[in-house]
């Protein structure tokens, strides 16, 4: 079926729609604030439940910052949010997550949210950086439910994990 560009209506009902998925990675302050979705295009598939935007996408609300070549949206009979897959090279999510844990940023060729789960999967040339500490891998999973982190190699490429020295390391020798 021919996918057609969006209606100004449309489109800003798809666009209230995609900013579940947006307040799904923000903390309650961020979910405040507008969000602000920018793109070359977008479409939306009535057969398929899809959204599409596509052309240098980029999503900000509060502190959180999402940019990525393609986004794409997944709906259910119910126009409920499933998934949305972001891909770029790389696509790129950033957030302030508290004060005391900073700013926490992820960068990967593909980042895939899954809603049910809370589960957020970079996939290709990963890696997710906060306080200090980074994980890098072909593969990294997030679980924003948990708070756990698994990460994965891929061909010759090997996991990497670098954790900052603690507050009780840094004085030194006396």
């Amino acid at each position: 079926m021919l996918k057609q560009p969006l209606s100004l209506q449309k489109l800003a009902v798809f666009a209230v729609l995609s900013s579940v998925t947006v307040a799904s990675f923000a903390l309650p302050s961020d979910a405040n604030e507008p969000i602000r979705l920018l793109a070359d295009k977008a479409t939306y598939s009535e057969s398929t439940g899809k959204t599409t935007y596509s052309g240098n996408v980029s999503i900000t609300q509060g502190t959180l910052k999402m940019t990525a070549s393609n986004l794409t949206v997944n709906l259910s009979n119910a126009k409920a949010i499933d998934s949305a897959v972001a891909t770029g090279s790389p696509a790129t999510v950033q957030q302030i997550v508290t004060k005391e844990k900073g700013l926490a940023k992820g960068q990967a060729n593909r980042i895939d949210y899954n809603v049910k789960t809370g589960i957020v999967t970079l996939t290709g040339n990963a890696k997710l950086t906060q306080n200090g500490a980074s994980f890098a891998g072909n593969v990294i999973r997030y679980s924003l439910k948990v708070g756990d982190v698994e990460a994965t190699a891929g061909g010759s490429q090997r996991v990497e994990l670098v954790f900052p020295p603690q507050a009780s390391n840094r004085q030194g020798v006396r």
